[in-house]
């Protein structure tokens, strides 16, 4: 479990998912880039850090093809397991994924920045406005789209797992321990890894004795 979270931070050259981007460290150009998605992501989006999931897979997945699909999911999980807050876990993690501890920064800012402006004016400004009916109803109409944007990424990553007929009740428990009893999310995390771990050593040592 260990050596996995050790290979899944450890600083390499970014993947190319678009041909001929070069394999190497992110240049100033490219932190400055990243700073500005992540600006984009934080300032565009409502809901908290799974309503940016949509987001920040379109921008860094798709669109710059800084990570893969794969590496994304494997973010979101570390990042869940972590302390914090989850959409500044995953900017730290993408960041530090592709250029270490500064570029990680740069990404956690970029993220953060616009929330807390937001929030200074929000603060001056809300009490002014909030009984105003026409304010109620703008939040009455963000909330669904809320929820679709958090639901999204649930299709894309289940895709992405590549769930078969085997494996597909594994989030169907999941979801039911955490929704109907109440399980902390860190420990499904935590079990899905050992579990995972001990049964690649299994399926390893299996494959041995043939």
């Amino acid at each position: 479990m260990l050596g996995y979270l050790n290979s899944l931070f450890k600083v390499k050259s970014i993947p190319t998912i678009k041909g001929n981007r070069r394999q190497e460290m992110m240049q100033t150009k490219e932190q400055i880039r990243l700073f500005g998605v992540f600006f984009r992501i934080g300032i565009g989006t409502i809901g908290g850090g799974y309503a940016m999931i949509p987001m920040m897979e379109h921008e860094v997945v798709r669109k710059e093809g800084w990570l893969s699909e794969e590496e994304f999911i494997d973010i979101m999980a570390v990042a869940q397991a972590t302390p914090g807050v989850f959409a500044v876990n995953m900017a730290g993690h993408i960041g530090y994924k592709l250029g270490g501890v500064r570029v990680a920064l740069l990404a956690a800012l970029g993220n953060i920045l616009p929330s807390f402006v937001i929030i200074l004016l929000l603060a001056a400004l809300f009490r002014q406005f909030k009984q105003y009916p026409l304010v109620e109803y703008a939040f009455r109409g963000i909330r669904p789209v809320v929820v679709a944007l958090i639901a999204a990424p649930v299709f894309t990553m289940a895709r992405t797992a590549g769930l078969t007929r085997y494996t597909f009740w594994i989030p169907i428990v999941a979801a039911g321990l955490i929704y109907l009893l109440g399980v902390s999310p860190i420990y499904i995390i935590l079990i899905a890894g050992l579990s995972g771990w001990l049964w690649g050593r299994y399926s390893r040592h299996k494959e041995t004795l043939r």
